[in-house]
């Protein structure tokens, strides 16, 4: 399995109890949708592992786990830090003018006059809509609003046409 056909979705960062649950840390929205993928495929101390998730809950503001070969707390505690990969045949397939953020990351963004803004580095999440994160000559924020601001995705060319004037975020 190659690098592109994994998507993180969460991160391990906590201990929950002494049978060997962990808490976890999801970048799926809504959070507890990480609970719906498995096997996972953690990714820590640059090794590659496979688990099964056994069960797992929404608790409190969180999510724990408990993973198939994961017992007590001293086994759990070694995976603390792991990032969560899935296989990206694991996810749902989208519909038309749905984008699954990974599939963004990395396009080179080119606005209406045909420059080149930079590369969409990450998304960020601000309630109103999403907002691409440009890296670039400078670091380019455009909000990401289909059929407004952004024009056009070819996900085959790996490129994002956007409506956006070059210097707009441009520092004096």
């Amino acid at each position: 399995m190659s690098e592109h056909t994994r998507i993180m979705l969460g991160r391990i960062n906590g201990l929950y109890g002494v049978g060997g649950w962990l808490k976890i840390f999801s970048y799926t929205n809504p959070r507890v949708n990480i609970l719906n993928y498995s096997p996972w495929l953690l990714y820590h101390q640059k090794q590659w592992q496979t688990m099964l998730v056994s069960e797992g809950k929404k608790q409190g503001k969180g999510i724990i786990v408990r993973l198939d070969t994961i017992h007590d707390r001293n086994e759990a505690t070694h995976l603390l830090g792991a990032d969560i990969f899935v296989d990206r045949s694991q996810l749902s397939p989208t519909l038309a003018d749905e984008y699954y953020w990974a599939d963004l990351i990395g396009l080179t963004v080119i606005n209406c006059q045909g420059i080149t803004l930079g590369q969409v580095d990450y998304l960020i999440e601000t309630g109103a809509n999403d907002v691409l994160v440009l890296k670039g000559e400078y670091e380019c924020l455009i909000p990401f609003v289909l059929n407004h601001t952004v024009l056009e995705i070819d996900l085959t060319q790996r490129v994002l046409r956007v409506d956006w004037e070059a210097d707009f975020n441009e520092k004096s």
